[in-house]
C-alpha cells in the first residue's frame, strides 16, 4: 500500500461515512479523459513442460496452466482457454465462455525479442467487436514468447463513463459501462459482493480516508485481486482512481470529469 496514504489510514482507519446521500460528494456522473488516463497491462508466460505454459495476467491474482494444442481447455472464472502456435514468434490466444469467444488476441514477437505486439480483439454480447493493438517490452527471460512482459501502451477505444449512486446507508454503486456495478460499503468490514459472491467467493472491503479520499479492495476466494483508491479534486470536478492489481507491477490511473 503506497507510503503517502498509509499515516491517513492510520488515523481515521474505518471511519464510517459522515455524508448522506445528498451531500455525498462522490455522487454523480463522470466521464474518463483518455489524455490524463494511464493504464498499464502485465502478462506472464512460463513454460512448464512440452507445450504446456502456465500464463499469468495481471489482475486475476491466478494463473491458468495450457496445452499450447489448440484445444479449448478450462481456464478462469468459468471460461475456456486455447493457444495456437502458428510459429515460434507467433500465437494466437482464444478466450470463450458458454462457448462464445469473448477476445481473440494475436501475439508477435519481435526479431531481436525484447519486444511483443498484442492485436487483442475483444467480442461484445451485442456480436460488435473491438480491437487494440499494444506493444509490451520484456521485462524478464531470455528468449522466445515465455517471459514476463509489461506495457503502458494501453488505449481507451471507446468511450468510458461512470455513474456512482448512493447504496445503503453507508455505501456507492459504481456503475459503468464496461463492467457490472461494484455495490460498495465503507465500514471497514468485509461483505460479499451481491452479484457475484455466492458462485466466485468475491468480496469487497471499503474504508474512507477523509472527505476526499476512500480506499476498497476486491477479492475472490479471500485473495486480493485489486485495490483502488478513489479521490476527489478539491473543487469537486475531478474523480482520479488508482488501481492496484494482484500479479502486476505497475498501477492504472484513471481520470474522470463530471458530466
Amino acid at each position: 500500500m503506497p507510503n503517502r496514504i498509509l499515516s491517513l489510514i492510520l488515523i481515521s482507519c474505518w471511519t464510517v461515512s459522515a455524508f448522506s446521500a445528498a451531500t455525498d460528494p462522490f455522487v454523480g456522473k463522470w466521464k474518463v479523459n483518455p489524455s490524463q488516463t494511464r493504464i498499464a497491462d502485465q502478462m506472464t508466460i512460463q513454460s512448464v513442460g512440452e507445450n504446456k505454459y502456465k500464463l499469468t495476467f495481471g489482475g486475476t491474482g491466478e494463473t491458468e496452466t495450457v496445452a499450447a494444442d489448440r484445444t479449448d481447455q478450462p481456464g478462469l472464472s468459468g471460461s475456456t482457454l486455447s493457444i495456437t502456435v502458428e510459429k515460434p514468434d507467433a500465437w494466437t490466444i482464444v478466450r470463450k465462455k458458454e462457448g462464445r469467444t469473448v477476445l481473440t488476441a494475436k501475439w508477435k514477437l519481435s526479431e531481436d525479442g525484447k519486444t511483443l505486439t498484442d492485436a487483442f480483439t475483444s467480442n461484445r454480447p451485442d456480436g460488435s467487436t473491438s480491437t487494440i493493438n499494444m506493444v509490451y517490452t520484456r521485462v524478464a527471460g531470455d528468449s522466445g514468447i515465455p517471459g514476463t512482459w509489461e506495457t503502458t501502451d494501453v488505449k481507451l477505444d471507446a468511450v468510458y463513463e461512470l455513474e456512482i449512486r448512493p447504496y445503503d446507508s453507508d455505501g456507492l454503486s459504481f456503475i459503468s459501462n464496461a463492467a457490472p456495478p461494484r455495490n460498495i460499503k465503507f465500514d471497514g468490514k468485509e461483505h460479499l459482493d451481491p452479484a457475484t459472491g455466492a458462485s466466485l467467493g468475491a468480496a469487497f472491503l471499503g474504508h474512507r480516508i477523509n472527505a476526499l479520499s476512500l480506499e476498497y479492495t476486491n477479492k475472490i476466494k479471500d485473495k486480493i485481486v485489486q485495490t483502488r483508491q478513489v479521490t476527489l479534486s478539491p473543487k469537486l470536478k475531478t474523480l482520479t482512481i488508482v488501481v492496484h492489481l494482484a500479479d502486476q507491477r505497475l498501477p492504472n490511473t484513471l481520470v474522470f470529469d463530471r458530466e
